[in-house]
């Protein structure tokens, strides 16, 4: 089985992920930046580096158990990681020579950008145009990539409905579905090189 490399793991898209990994049977390895979340998740089967992606340098160790055909996912964000965070880990995966990596950013980046509206542009406009540059950055490298760009994030159970969607999309989907679709898209070789929005066109937003 594959060797997953999963950043973002102690929470959300990639806490589930990386849980699927393992019940797949997968070798899992994660970064964390606490020792209690590096003995939880060791403890669920994983193999658990502490370090901050934002630090270069404390990918090292973690790099150093990778090979050229380790899959690297990260789901990071919030802050440096949005744009420093990403850069390191992508930059890293160049060093290494790994070929495959799939990252998560969020609809509204890139050529999405003119698709929000005027207040999400206010609330997570920062954000988007962060994540934007670790996705430009990944999308100029050799590297075999994959993003995926979901809608509005919820915490409901998977509905097996969610839609990859190539142009502009508007919505919602689970955690659980993008969780599903990552570890779905590891081999398709015609998701090489593309972007995707995620959304659940039957699925409707329990927030106020």
């Amino acid at each position: 089985m594959a060797h997953w490399v999963i950043f973002g793991a102690t929470k959300g898209i990639g806490l589930l992920l990386a849980k699927w990994g393992v019940a797949q049977g997968h070798r899992v390895s994660v970064l964390v930046r606490h020792q209690v979340d590096a003995e939880t998740l060791a403890a669920a089967g994983m193999q658990a580096f502490i370090g901050d992606a934002t630090d270069i340098a404390s990918l090292e160790s973690l790099f150093a158990d990778t090979t050229t055909d380790s899959i690297i996912f990260t789901t990071i964000g919030g802050g440096q990681a949005d744009f420093y965070g990403n850069y390191n880990i992508i930059r890293k995966a160049e060093q290494s020579q790994i070929s495959r990596l799939l990252l998560v950013t969020s609809i509204g980046c890139g050529d999405s950008w003119s698709t929000l509206s005027p207040r999400a542009k206010s609330l997570f406009g920062q954000s988007v145009r962060q994540k934007t540059m670790a996705e430009s950055y990944l999308q100029t490298s050799e590297i075999n990539y994959t993003i995926l760009r979901p809608g509005g994030l919820m915490n409901t159970a998977a509905t097996y409905n969610a839609k990859l969607v190539q142009g502009e999309a508007h919505g919602v989907v689970s955690r659980e579905d993008v969780a599903m679709l990552l570890a779905n898209l590891v081999d398709d070789k015609h998701s090489y090189q593309q972007v995707y929005a995620v959304i659940d066109p039957d699925l409707q937003p329990n927030w106020r």
